[in-house]
């Protein structure tokens, strides 16, 4: 695990595109590719790929580094 815990920002490397998923943002899964992952526009995570998943204001990241 890399980080656990609260954040108002997710900024992730998109598999068509970035994207950053915000407080109540809408259900979504999506396929990630290599770039990095940014919580809350600090803390810049490297990643080779990987997916997210984000519900009921829950966001499961799952890379691989």
């Amino acid at each position: 695990m890399i980080y656990e815990g609260e954040a108002r920002s997710v900024f992730l490397p998109g598999d068509l595109a970035e994207f950053e998923i915000l407080d109540h943002h809408a259900p979504i899964v999506s396929l990630l590719r290599p770039g990095e992952v940014v919580v809350d526009w600090k803390t810049a995570i490297p990643i080779k790929q990987g997916m997210v998943r984000f519900d009921r204001n829950d966001c499961m990241i799952l890379v691989e580094e």
